[in-house]
């Protein structure tokens, strides 16, 4: 009987591998959530390791995870083939149900690389659903499968983070909701432009600053703030880390100050961490840090994006910013990410995409 069930998962699972269905439903569930199948006692001596790569923690200022793991058995698993993350873990060889299963559904050539590959991790995009990651981990032994998941950390964390960001990007580019008049006049004035959901509005927008603000929700207990900020006849030595603190504390000094203008926005001392990444094929420095206003009291998280534009020679800063004293604010920050991700600058655009902008310019 358990022959005959192997035989019929590795045929169900293999035509799932080469095949995704394009009518399956969106998947469900938290975006920080990542359900692991594994069994119990496995799981227990996985749990470190699994920790480390997806429970690393953000200050908003408060500390809240990237991604809460939860696990479930192997005979559970058709009750959460709908849910966004899942990740399938395993000894190749331990016996286990879980075990069991990664070797029913994965062909001999696969499960060759599972054991003799340390950096070889399965991930299967829309497999039961849409907009949703499954990856398989495995290896001989369990000390060379936590010794793999602690080598892989970064890259399956960047893998869960992006398709997450993918899901909140198809969430919130809604053309229903887009204001295209303000972005066709961005466009048109400046040479960029970014995404303007429908409850953003224009706090700031003069040409001779070279700084347009974007506020959502002032005045309330979960506003949001994006600003683009640009230096013209720039140069690329601009680009290290001490200049970020500098060009934000300058513009915030002048920009992000309080209704009595006694107090201003500054970059708090703690959690200011500064990465190396491509953004839209450009080397750009990424911030994620804690904005304080210069007398304490307020503060909240923000993400930052700097870049030298070789077209234009200009430096381009991106921010979005939160503050939700009541609130988890880990969506919140990504959801700013996501928009600012959307930036865009003329020479990046279709002709068509810049056509249908420029004419919902209102004279």
């Amino acid at each position: 009987m358990k022959k005959f069930l192997l035989i019929k998962l590795t045929v169900v699972f293999s035509l799932l591998l080469v095949s995704c269905d394009p009518s399956n439903k969106p998947a469900r569930g938290f975006e920080d959530d990542i359900f692991v199948v594994a069994d119990s006692v496995e799981y227990e001596e996985l749990k470190e390791s699994l920790t480390s790569a997806f429970e690393k923690e953000i200050y908003t200022p408060q500390p809240e995870k990237l991604f809460n793991l939860k696990r479930i058995s192997v005979a559970k698993i058709e009750k959460h083939k709908n849910k966004k993350n899942l990740i399938i873990a395993a000894p190749l060889n331990s016996g286990s149900r879980t075990s069991d299963y990664i070797k029913a559904i994965v062909d001999s050539s696969i499960e060759a690389k599972l054991e003799t590959e340390n950096d070889f991790v399965i991930y299967k995009y829309d497999l039961w659903a849409k907009n949703q990651l499954v990856s398989v981990l495995s290896a001989p032994t369990m000390q060379e499968l936590e010794f793999k998941i602690f080598q892989n950390a970064d890259n399956m964390l960047y893998a869960y983070q992006k398709i997450s960001d993918k899901r909140l990007y198809n969430n919130l580019y809604n053309p229903t909701y887009e204001q295209m008049d303000i972005e066709g006049r961005f466009l048109k004035n400046y040479g960029w432009t970014i995404y303007v959901q429908a409850d953003f509005k224009v706090a700031f927008d003069e040409q001779e600053d070279n700084f347009v603000w974007l506020r959502r929700s002032p005045g309330s207990d979960m506003e949001r703030w994006i600003f683009v900020h640009w230096i013209e006849n720039a140069s690329p030595d601009y680009l290290v880390e001490d200049s970020i603190r500098v060009i934000r504390d300058r513009v915030t000094k002048e920009f992000y100050r309080t209704s009595d203008d006694s107090s201003f926005v500054i970059v708090a001392e703690d959690y200011f961490t500064v990465n190396e990444i491509n953004f839209n094929n450009r080397y750009t420095l990424f911030t994620q840090g804690l904005w304080e206003l210069n007398i304490k009291g307020m503060g909240g998280p923000f993400v930052n994006y700097m870049f030298f534009d070789e077209e234009t020679n200009r430096i381009y800063m991106l921010d979005g910013s939160v503050y939700a004293p009541k609130y988890y604010k880990r969506n919140l920050i990504q959801q700013m990410d996501v928009t600012l991700q959307s930036f865009k600058t003329k020479s990046e655009l279709s002709e068509e995409r810049i056509e249908d902008l420029l004419d919902e310019v209102k004279e």
